[in-house]
């Protein structure tokens, strides 16, 4: 049997895993103005829970990305949703911080695999051309799953609870392991349902030309490839390139998965209802905003341009609607405009760090990619650990910092890419001489 178009139904499993991740992960914000009122719980508490869901995000974002260099994509993603699945379960045993601390630990590690898992499946199973979309596809999914979990939760909440909540979407990662054990049999190269034609595609189109706007000669592309371990990984400029762009930009879609709810609580007086009717909206923008940036690099490179012009335009085009946005929406004085402001962030946030989330299989291959994203995902929850530990202080008497912090951010996470210089692969000879330098 042959599956026409089999990468998608790969890519669109991953996007899938990633609805339930910010269902799962969203579902305490969401409720949190029911559960602080029910256990006497306040705003330094809730930083508190998700400064230890970060650590643990950090340390499996790192560790899971040995773990899929090591043992796989197909039994890597079943070991990170069952962590994450069971750990949301736990929520609903929780009494106190020490009990949500807790099973926010085992989710956040277990979530944390799902990012270099998916950049290391859309590495495997797309050419070059086509990884961005892959990614935006991907991304789309953590926009979906906060679109669909701020009403799904809101409701479930007015009817079963916030214990009972936890525990039924905690099914919904279980579920998934079926499908995905099913499809995802092999890899590209060995997948009995993978046409003849398919399987060229993706494989002929994984070879290095297309990084050169010159279309250099394919022959030399597989001598040219490096597998460096991970401590050689930190000496490369384009290694660091990734990782201090993460640590800076990521922590802007982090302010608001982790404050949006408390925002609209605080600034506008909003129940759990009102925060179902309105927390979705941003979301949308985020959605439309990871497809599109797909899409967008990925046009360009099929019309000649060469990946480092088209990556780095894509970026920069994010950067500039995030920046202005974030000024705009500190001054924003009705819900609606808030909302509708901080979708354009989230659109431009998406573009760029769809078309980031490439470069670690863009910069390297094989072995590298998932450690390389990993360690981005690491840098990026340390940005985002310092910054949630200033909310609670800057906001105290207004929201107008919360955004500056934003927009700061913005610039500097753009411009890290630049370091890197040139978007191509790490030839084995630039390999040989870092590794005599250290």
């Amino acid at each position: 049997m042959k599956l026409k178009g089999l990468r998608w139904w790969i890519v669109g499993l991953v996007g899938l895993a990633t609805v339930i991740n910010y269902i799962d992960r969203n579902a305490l914000a969401v409720m949190w103005p029911g559960i602080s009122e029910d256990l006497g719980m306040t705003k330094d508490d809730y930083a508190m829970i998700i400064s230890v869901f970060m650590v643990a995000y950090a340390i499996g974002q790192s560790l899971f990305g040995k773990i899929f260099d090591a043992i796989g994509t197909r039994i890597s993603f079943v070991f990170s949703i069952l962590i994450w699945s069971v750990s949301i379960a736990c929520h609903s045993l929780a009494r106190g911080v020490f009990g949500f601390s807790a099973a926010r630990f085992g989710l956040g590690f277990g979530e944390a695999g799902n990012w270099p898992g998916a950049t290391k499946s859309n590495a495997e199973w797309f050419p070059i051309n086509e990884r961005a979309l892959a990614q935006g596809i991907f991304n789309s999914g953590a926009s979906l799953g906060a679109v669909i979990s701020a009403p799904l939760i809101a409701v479930m909440y007015e009817g079963i609870g916030w214990r009972s909540t936890f525990l039924l979407v905690a099914g919904l990662g279980l579920l998934w392991i079926i499908p995905w054990l099913i499809i995802n049999k092999k890899g590209p190269k060995e997948h009995p349902w993978l046409s003849d034609e398919e399987k060229n595609y993706i494989l002929e189109g994984q070879k290095l030309e297309a990084f050169d706007e010159e279309h250099a000669d394919s022959e030399t592309s597989e001598e040219e490839e490096v597998v460096p371990t991970w401590g050689q990984l930190l000496a490369y400029k384009e290694s660091w390139a990734v990782i201090i762009s993460r640590f800076f930009l990521d922590p802007v879609w982090w302010l608001f998965v982790s404050w949006l709810p408390i925002y609209l609580a605080e600034q506008f007086g909003f129940q759990v209802k009102e925060i179902g009717l309105f927390a979705w909206v941003p979301y949308v923008g985020a959605a439309l905003g990871s497809l599109l940036g797909g899409w967008l690099s990925g046009y360009w490179i099929r019309k000649g341009w060469s990946v480092n012009r088209a990556r780095k335009t894509s970026i920069v085009i994010g950067g500039a609607l995030m920046l202005p946005s974030l000024l705009l929406t500190s001054v924003a004085s009705t819900p609606t405009l808030a909302v509708s402001l901080i979708a354009v962030i989230l659109f431009g946030f998406q573009i760029s760090i769809g078309n980031i989330q490439t470069l670690p299989s863009d910069y390297f291959s094989g072995k590298t990619v998932g450690s390389l994203a990993g360690l981005g995902g690491t840098a990026a929850v340390v940005g985002v650990l310092i910054t949630i530990q200033l909310v609670p202080i800057i906001t105290e008497s207004s929201y107008v910092p919360f955004f500056i912090l934003g927009a700061l951010l913005v610039p500097f996470g753009i411009l890290a890419i630049f370091l890197g210089g040139k978007i191509e692969p790490v030839s084995r000879k630039q390999n040989k001489s870092i590794t005599q330098q250290v």
